[in-house]
């Protein structure tokens, strides 16, 4: 928003007045003049005193993975956009997205936007990795990325145990230090992803590696965890760590007890989260109609 500029008014002609009477009426004037400016100087935006809007989407931009029928790579893109634009998303995490659709995305939101991507990538039985491909007429990388509207330090991918054979996804974090505030990206993996062992549970080491680079208040983490929440109806509920849903809460937490949320699947689970320390101000699951998971957007209070 441009600031507003004061408004000039027109002067006028005026008859003579004794010189008391024109002294008072200079320094009415005056006051007068000093308040419409005061008045008129734009609110200082700083971060103290706003909210900042944080989002996740798997945009299923993998075309092997099984994202047939979810919409083309332009209708993603401008739903990322949209995300931004529309929605009013200063931070979005993405998950299964193409190397050049960050870049797309990028370019279209403007100069001002930053963003980091870290992509996936696959270990054979003979210990050999190699980058993931988006798709066979793609030659661009697949993996996980952040854009941001505020400038992206200390950037730093979260070591975490990943399949000894098969697909590698990860965690990255970043500072966004207009807000003073941390935030990681994380696509955990699924059961049965090590094909060396596909008994292993890995998603209890790779929480509790996400839970722990982002301690404390000032942190928005999440991404596309591949779990339902930690209710009594999952089987699989020991692998979360005390932090999320306990001295942090969920997007879409209702009460510090709840340990539940709206779906972000087509298939009615829960797989996608935001968490963080700070107040929420709102929270949003928004189908895009562009992938099989659903948009979620946090509010939180940085003030």
């Amino acid at each position: 928003m441009l600031p507003t500029s004061p408004v000039r008014l027109p002067g006028r002609r005026r008859r003579r007045v004794p010189a008391v009477v024109g002294l008072v009426a200079a320094l009415l004037a005056a006051v007068v003049v000093l308040a419409a400016v005061q008045t008129a100087e734009p609110t200082r935006s700083h971060a103290g005193s706003r909210a900042l809007t944080v989002a996740t989407w798997n945009m299923c931009g993998v075309e092997r993975w099984h994202c047939e029928g979810t919409g083309g790579r332009s209708a993603k893109r401008g739903a990322v956009v949209d995300l931004a634009r529309g929605r009013g998303a200063r931070v979005v995490l993405l998950q299964e997205v193409c190397a050049s659709d960050v870049s797309a995305v990028r370019t279209r939101l403007g100069r001002s936007w930053h963003s980091v991507f870290r992509s996936y990538s696959w270990r054979s039985k003979a210990g050999r990795t190699t980058t993931v491909r988006c798709g066979s007429g793609s030659r661009a990388a697949a993996g996980f990325a952040m854009l941001s509207a505020y400038p992206l330090s200390h950037v730093r991918t979260v070591a975490s145990r990943q399949p000894t054979v098969g697909l590698r996804r990860g965690i990255v974090c970043a500072s966004v230090a207009a807000h003073r505030l941390t935030v990681c990206n994380a696509h955990l993996s699924r059961p049965g992803d090590d094909l060396a062992h596909p008994q292993w549970e890995l998603r209890d080491d790779q929480l509790k590696a996400l839970a722990g680079a982002a301690r404390g208040r000032r942190v928005v983490y999440g991404g596309d965890l591949n779990v339902d929440p930690p209710g009594a109806r999952n089987p699989v509920a020991w692998v979360w760590p005390a932090a999320p849903y306990g001295s942090q809460h969920e997007c879409d937490q209702q009460s510090a007890s709840a340990r539940s949320g709206r779906a972000t699947h087509r298939t009615g689970h829960k797989l996608d989260y935001l968490f963080t320390g700070l107040p929420r101000a709102s929270c949003t699951v928004r189908d895009t109609g562009d992938s099989d998971h659903y948009a979620v957007l946090l509010r939180v209070r940085t003030g």
